[in-house]
């Protein structure tokens, strides 16, 4: 096939291809079942975090020993996650008021805890 054949060959399939983009039906704002169940199944393997944990989550870091105690001070249930920095994070876990929890790593450093 010599270059001219290719050239329009290449360029009416992207014409095709455009025009298919173009004619597709706009996403719809509103979940339905199916999507609903595939977002269960995503967030049960993939945690979203929301932000660094409020004041009122107390931490106590030993760097050198790699450690952290993570006390939920708030006056409401928690979910918290602490991240380490190159090396392996907490799972998420939810915490009522008063609740601590420690966590203990091997390798990489404290970074900080964060919602989820």
């Amino acid at each position: 096939m010599n270059f001219r054949k290719r050239a329009t060959v290449g360029l009416t399939a992207a014409i095709l291809l455009g025009s298919g983009l173009a004619l597709a039906p706009a996403a719809s704002a509103t979940p339905t079942a199916a999507s609903a169940a595939a977002a269960g199944t995503a967030r049960a393997s993939a945690v979203k975090i929301a932000g660094t944990a409020p004041s009122c989550v107390k931490r106590d870091v030993i760097k050198h020993k790699k450690y952290v105690k993570v006390t939920n001070r708030c006056h409401r249930a928690m979910h918290l996650k602490v991240v380490i920095d190159w090396g392996p994070d907490s799972r998420c876990l939810t915490y009522q008021h008063g609740e601590q929890w420690e966590w203990h790593w091997g390798r990489g450093s404290y970074g900080k805890v964060v919602t989820c």
